[in-house]
């Protein structure tokens, strides 16, 4: 009797191990909640090298959320679509913010259009440290926040909450104030790109563009070189991922 209870438990322990390491119980959740009073459609971008999560595009009506369980180690983008009109049948359509340039709900491994909102993500499933941000370098279109939930390390909580729309100068708004670009995209210039003779930290610096983002958004980062106060880290942590952080349903 004991011998097939030894057997019984082992090969339930095998199954749990293995159901464990393939779908990601001991790796990290990414919970996204949309807190705007407005639809959002998620737009998802894994790197090179990486695995697509199960969508790459839905939509978020107001107070829904979404968890998926990325692969151990994985490494992307997550933004917010607005203004999208999609056919129900075949999918197709586009959005007024945000498109991933794919013209289907899903993105498909395309990216987003600037100007958008980015979250940004390399993690290791509390293999060794996560590294996660809220960038404006390609601009912004709606107020995001990272949340690391359960981890050890710094573990700070980061993004842009402020509606940098209402505040964006003329040259750089879209439309009526959908989005606001970055400089880059604005005038294409390599001092405000950081291209050509200015691709380095030292030539490189902040304008008064990007210094309006940062002082907006102190934690985000507001053009290319801005790594010192705008990377985070954790270990083994789970991620809360808000649109429209500062409102509460």
């Amino acid at each position: 009797m004991s011998s097939k209870l030894s057997l019984s438990s082992s090969f339930i322990l095998f199954i749990f191990i293995s159901f464990s390491n393939n779908n990601g119980i001991y790796g990290t959740t990414f919970n996204l909640i949309n807190r705007c009073d407005y639809n959002v459609w998620p737009g998802i971008l894994a790197n090179a090298g990486s695995d697509k999560l199960d969508s790459t595009g839905f939509i978020l009506a107001p107070g829904d959320s979404r968890v998926f369980q990325p692969p151990q180690q994985w490494s992307g983008r997550i933004w917010g679509r607005t203004g999208c009109n999609f056919d129900p049948n075949t999918g197709q359509g586009n959005c007024a913010t945000g498109d991933c340039r794919s013209n289907q709900m899903e993105c498909n491994g395309a990216g987003a259009t600037p100007p958008a909102t980015l979250a940004e993500f390399t993690i290791f499933s509390g293999v060794k440290q996560d590294f996660y941000d809220i960038s404006l370098v390609d601009g912004y279109n709606l107020p995001m926040a990272i949340q690391a939930i359960g981890g050890s390390g710094s573990c700070e909580t980061t993004g842009c909450v402020k509606d940098l729309n209402r505040m964006c100068p003329n040259e750089l708004r879209v439309g009526d104030g959908q989005a606001c670009k970055s400089a880059c995209e604005a005038f294409g210039t390599p001092e405000y790109c950081c291209s050509g003779a200015y691709d380095s930290p030292s030539t490189c610096k902040p304008s008064s563009y990007s210094a309006m983002f940062k002082n907006a958004c102190p934690k985000s980062y507001s053009y290319a070189y801005d790594d010192p106060t705008s990377t985070f880290t954790c270990t083994g942590a789970d991620y809360t991922i808000t649109f429209c952080p500062s409102l509460t349903r």
